[in-house]
């Protein structure tokens, strides 16, 4: 389960939210897009295409040979005698493919995104198919949303704990923007909410969903306008992976001149743990990212 919490005004993270899925239909899985917000049909109209090898490797390596030709003038003042001793490797001058890369600029084919199964979630639309229910002592939203996950694992067999009738890959989910106040909750708009623990329930039972099935999931959460700190805390020991993306927009940060090449900061909060009470916080602690004309970076 990765947690992202947005930026201000959810440009950056909505960027990452549909890398995920990018990657999803890239690597042929199967996705689940769950949404308040937007209706997912559009979300998936707007994933960027992904950048075929030559291209891709065309773009980085041009970075790669601009560090190349630097070694090669230092190589010129080295003395002599030096010249034969092994170099020390300072910078990783040759480009590994990890993953795939996307171009922003550009949006996937539609041949491509039909390629794979998807499955779509749009609360206004399950809202008026049903009266308001109220199962779990939970938001009906989050309810709704659980079932209909619950359901695409068990119907589409990526239920782990069920014998495979055939060869499976992975159900990719992502949830935009949980916890606002388009899900019918309230915890981004008041210090004391009504319902303070429908969103940490919903994260209770979607975790032990993600835990017994072949799924993967990220979702995006407005973090900076709950106010009520305890929830937050909660939120995060339910996730494992949770990430935080600052954007420098509106933020004196912006004219920093220490920042002029970044659009904002990225906070790993969480790392997951395995076999283990307490979690792994990360070294790093100086990621930045920006967006370039065709491609989103994190450095």
């Amino acid at each position: 389960l990765v947690f992202t919490e947005e930026d201000k005004y959810g440009l950056y993270s909505n960027l990452l939210f549909k890398y995920f899925l990018a990657e999803g239909i890239v690597c042929g899985h199967d996705l689940f897009v769950a949404s308040a917000k937007e209706h997912p049909d559009n979300i998936l109209k707007e994933l960027p295409a992904p950048l075929l090898d030559d291209t891709c490797g065309k773009e980085l390596g041009d970075e790669a040979a601009a560090v190349k030709s630097e070694d090669f003038q230092d190589s010129m003042k080295i003395a002599w005698r030096y010249q034969n001793l092994p170099k020390m490797e300072t910078s990783p001058t040759t480009y590994t493919k990890f993953g795939h890369y996307y171009d922003v600029s550009k949006k996937m084919s539609p041949e491509l995104c039909q390629s794979v199964k998807w499955h779509s979630f749009y609360l206004h639309e399950e809202m008026s198919l049903e009266p308001k229910m109220k199962t779990w002592n939970m938001n009906s939203g989050y309810a709704r949303l659980l079932q209909s996950i619950q359901r695409i694992i068990s119907q589409e067999g990526f239920d782990g704990s069920d014998p495979q009738k055939k060869q499976r890959n992975v159900l990719r989910i992502g949830i935009q923007s949980l916890g606002s106040v388009l899900w019918g909750d309230d915890v981004c708009c008041s210090d004391a909410p009504e319902d303070p623990h429908s969103l940490t329930k919903f994260l209770y039972v979607l975790r032990g969903l993600l835990r017994k099935s072949l799924s993967a999931c990220i979702i995006t959460v407005p973090a900076h306008l709950m106010q009520n700190k305890a929830i937050m805390e909660r939120v995060t020991n339910l996730s494992d992976t949770v990430v935080g993306l600052e954007s420098f927009i509106g933020s004196e940060r912006e004219t920093n001149p220490l920042y002029k090449d970044y659009h904002g900061l990225v906070h790993v909060h969480q790392i997951p743990r395995l076999n283990s009470l307490i979690c792994d916080v990360s070294d790093t602690k100086d990621l930045a990212f920006r967006l370039k004309r065709k491609q989103f970076t994190i450095e």
